[in-house]
């Protein structure tokens, strides 16, 4: 199986995919798709045609992303969301349905600890994908969210299995 994590950004939406057999994971790659601050409509194209470049390139079989954080800057939130809705668009027009986990969610599967650190964080993403050249954070951060699916995935499969 190959799972595509993505860490939606405006600015910087990070995108990570690993293949998993059984409880192994393997890193296949990561990177950062960057917009300049122009037009919002320009930045969310861009965002959609290399994530689509992206998603074609890799073909995976599952996506996830990590849940919009609600903070007091109404209008930041909604942009966030915008970038988000890019980033669930594209799995679910290539016909894969998206796992959503909250940020808290992530951490706890990758590192233990619901509110872990981004250093926390990344120093256990590159543990779990040994040899992994990662981007930058956000990259970290859309690796750790395919970490996570690829383990709620392996779980409700032994859950089925003993049903």
């Amino acid at each position: 199986m190959r799972v595509m994590g993505l860490d939606p950004g405006l600015t910087a939406l990070g995108w990570g995919v690993v293949d998993v057999s059984g409880s192994k994971l393997v890193h296949v790659a990561n990177g950062i798709v960057r917009t300049s601050p122009d037009d919002l409509g320009e930045r969310l194209a861009h965002l959609f045609d290399e994530l689509c470049r992206v998603w074609t390139q890799f073909s995976p079989d599952e996506a996830a992303v990590e849940q919009t954080f609600v903070n007091r800057d109404g209008a930041g939130t909604l942009k966030l969301g915008q970038a988000r809705g890019i980033a669930m668009l594209v799995p679910a027009r290539a016909g894969v349905k998206v796992g959503e986990y909250a940020p808290n969610a992530v951490k706890k599967a990758v590192v233990g600890v619901g509110h872990a650190d981004k250093r926390q964080v990344d120093h256990m993403v590159k543990m779990q994908l040994p040899g992994a050249e990662i981007e930058g954070p956000d990259a970290a951060d859309a690796l750790a969210i395919a970490i996570c699916h690829a383990h709620m995935v392996q779980t409700r499969k032994v859950v089925e299995v003993r049903a």
